[in-house]
């Protein structure tokens, strides 16, 4: 069959228009192709990473201490930022553009004629380029919920739930119970079901116990205690000492690194995993744009946080890095997310705001987003721009030596900040 494209732009593109809704929450589609496609029997270990807020940073650690390991690691995140290639990585690269694109041919050709989303196509083409690999492990993010998302066509031999936040409401519910429930969709009976969320709603233990899924969660069944530069692991029948602190900023990634942790002790058997391993693959963890810090007489951080619990953690991690001056926020945000709730979280640690235009799919422009922070903060704070790179060139005007910008609020935010290329 005559490929039906040959550059990834044009795959890409066409993709947006395939199905007539851009999230339609469902399996049966994704299933249906990927049975024809054969993809469904893996002969690695897969882990399944739900959750609102920490998936990213949990899959790089897993991906870091696995590779440390010797192992041959394929990751599946979304979304991307500056390339849709980072999507699909194999042993922490990420795949070339005729990789891909032969994989959506692969997706094309077994669909007939079935509708699938943008998410499910390259869900299905990650599946498929994992399948013709000889891998060890396989990391899936799932993009929204768990329950009815593609990703969860995939039985995981590990599912790990991170922190639960309120995110998504139109899809998964309006309070913490519902979305929890969504969430614990990955978890199958008589596997582990891991959740490093250290207050999680009630919902998801009750999903494990319905579904007969070893339960295993932060402060219970495992824990962590951090130290001065370092941190302490215990788990069931074994505990790590002094362990080095994830090379990612923030207390709330100890929590994460705990998740897994846990995720690697149950898995020992099958992925050995030694001490030095785990050092190095802690060490050695690098995720753009979350809290990625520019250096320089203003220094610039990149962070994803775009809902009320994310903010809250940016707003911790900042105070764990007080900087001498004053902190420029430039903000951008899409129209789904809880634009007050982000400043709220914020509003302590910042002293200046650039709400900016987003030039994205759902973008808020600058005036439907200031509406929604009159009010929550000072009209002299605000400094309303057309975009973010106006904004951060405003920003940048009014920062002073020692001074610092924070640009936040959304993936597509960051982006055109330029993480990912510093």
């Amino acid at each position: 069959m005559k490929p039906r494209f040959t550059t990834l732009p044009e795959w890409l593109q066409w993709q947006e228009g395939l199905h007539p809704k851009k999230i339609d929450l469902g399996l049966e589609r994704v299933a249906t192709v990927a049975a024809r496609m054969g993809v469904l029997d893996a002969r690695h270990a897969v882990i399944s990473v739900a959750g609102t807020n920490g998936k990213g940073s949990s899959v790089a650690m897993l991906e870091a201490v696995y590779l440390a390991g010797g192992y041959r690691v394929g990751s599946y995140t979304s979304p991307h930022l500056q390339r849709y290639n980072e999507r699909v990585r194999l042993n922490a690269r990420e795949v070339a553009d005729d990789i891909l694109c032969a994989a959506f041919q692969a997706v094309d050709e077994r669909r007939v004629g079935e509708s699938l989303t943008y998410f499910e196509f390259g869900t299905l083409a990650a599946l498929h380029i994992f399948s013709q690999i000889d891998l060890d492990v396989v990391l899936l993010e799932v993009g929204l919920g768990g329950r009815l998302d593609a990703v969860n066509v995939v039985d995981p031999d590990v599912a790990l739930v991170t922190a639960v936040g309120i995110d998504h409401v139109h899809w998964l519910g309006n309070d913490r119970e519902a979305i929890g429930r969504e969430k614990a969709g990955i978890f199958r009976a008589g596997r582990p079901a891991v959740c490093s969320d250290p207050s999680p709603p009630s919902s998801l233990e009750q999903v494990a116990l319905e579904r007969g899924a070893e339960w295993y969660c932060l402060n219970r069944q495992f824990g962590c205690e951090s130290r001065t530069g370092t941190w302490h692991w215990r788990g069931p029948g074994c505990s790590y000492q002094d362990l080095p602190l994830p090379s990612l900023s923030g207390r709330h990634q100890i929590e994460n690194a705990s998740g897994v942790m846990m995720v690697v002790e149950l898995l020992q058997q099958r992925l050995p995993v030694s001490r030095a391993a785990i050092e190095k693959g802690l060490h050695s963890i690098a995720l753009a744009g979350r809290f990625q810090v520019i250096p320089g007489a203003v220094e610039m951080i990149l962070d994803v946080a775009h809902n009320p619990h994310g903010a809250r953690r940016l707003a911790e991690t900042l105070d764990e890095r007080p900087c001498q001056g004053q902190s420029h926020c430039v903000l951008g945000m899409l129209d789904d997310k809880d634009a007050g709730g982000v400043a709220r979280a914020l509003s302590g640690a910042v002293d200046h705001w650039y709400p900016a235009g987003l030039d994205a799919d759902r973008g808020l422009g600058p005036d439907a987003l200031c509406s929604q922070l009159r009010g929550l903060l000072d009209t002299d704070r605000l400094h309303p721009c057309s975009t973010v790179g106006e904004a951060i060139q405003a920003a940048r005007g009014n920062a002073r030596e020692g001074d610092r910008i924070i640009v936040c609020g959304s993936f597509h935010t960051v982006a055109e900040a330029g993480a990912g290329r510093v």
